[in-house]
């Protein structure tokens, strides 16, 4: 298996939601990892540190990465790569604006250059743009490693194959087995890297992801492809099966990062409930999923429920007039 930097503090821990278990009548534990730092923190670290690492092995002194105006993967970049003494380039995907708050405030804090798209130049040709920053940049004498949304490839799953490991590990203290493990889907290299420890370690969980956008069937598939490529950094084989892969698409909503009255609502509803902040794209959309198929009786089986929470906090503060106080 690949080499990786230390930048997260892990292990995160893992704590019982009580009242929220009462609520559901199924026990809810939170895999804090919101908490893996303060600049770099939530699950896109974890997947950075085999990434940076190969850039660094590599000889590069450029990052060029993309996501949201507010992506927590960009942000998280921008802060690795600086404290590594790597300049940063992010394509933002841009739609209605580009007030300078939440995650971009930090991009733009960290030094990071900015590049803006439209959603259309996203959604169909952000690889090549990313690209020929690269080779425009290349010119100029610097050498640059691009990362795609989210470290969603091949070598940025490793991160969430040691995560999986970690958390056998403190399922062996604590006395709890995780009979199901939950996260949200944005980019799929989560996923990828838990469905792949959970099979090579034959701990036999149940994996859900929930879709933050697009759907299963485009989610399976690119998990199945992350996890081929995967494979390849592993140094053996895991059989990885399309079939397997459980995406429930039902939570998506109005779209990536735009956000229903109800789902606001449910993250309020979880913070006074809890004292546990979820974000309006990601974990706020995955745990309002849970909720309420457990409530519609459509998770059955499952005793103990493992709950990613992966980060996402600054991304609420854009959010925040949309709340009623």
């Amino acid at each position: 298996m690949k080499r990786r930097l230390s930048l997260a503090n892990v292990p995160t821990k893992i704590t019982k939601a009580e009242r929220l278990s009462q609520d559901l009548g199924v026990n809810i534990f939170i895999k804090r990892d919101d908490q893996t730092g303060t600049e770099i923190s939530g699950n896109k670290i974890r997947k950075l540190e085999y990434a940076l690492n190969e850039a660094i092995e590599k000889g590069c002194t450029r990052i060029i990465t993309t996501g949201g105006l507010q992506s927590n993967h960009c942000r998280a970049t921008a802060a690795a790569a600086t404290m590594l003494g790597l300049k940063t380039t992010a394509l933002l995907r841009v739609t209605d604006g580009t007030k300078v708050e939440g995650n971009y405030f930090l991009d733009k804090l960290f030094g990071a250059e900015v590049v803006f798209c439209t959603p259309e130049e996203y959604r169909n040709s952000r690889n090549e743009i990313m690209h020929n920053l690269a080779q425009e940049r290349d010119k100029n004498g610097e050498r640059c490693y691009v990362i795609p949304e989210g470290a969603s490839f091949g070598i940025g799953s490793l991160g969430y194959f040691e995560a999986m490991q970690e958390i056998a590990a403190q399922e062996q203290e604590i006395g709890v087995r995780f009979d199901t493990v939950v996260v949200a889907v944005g980019s799929g290299g989560t996923y990828s890297g838990l469905y792949l420890a959970n099979k090579h370690l034959n701990l036999g969980k149940r994996v859900i992801g929930f879709a933050v956008c697009d759907d299963s069937d485009y989610f399976a598939k690119r998990i199945d492809s992350i996890n081929k490529e995967a494979i390849e950094h592993l140094g053996f084989d895991v059989e990885s099966r399309v079939e397997e892969i459980e995406i429930n698409d039902k939570y998506v909503g109005i779209g990536y990062a735009l956000s229903r009255p109800e789902e606001l609502e449910f993250i309020k509803y979880i913070a006074t409930l809890e004292g546990l902040v979820l974000d309006p794209v990601y974990t706020g959309k995955a745990m309002y999923g849970l909720y309420n198929q457990i409530k519609k009786g459509e998770i059955t089986g499952a005793k103990n429920i493992l709950f990613i929470h992966t980060g996402g906090l600054f991304g609420l503060f854009p959010k925040q007039d949309m709340f009623n106080f």
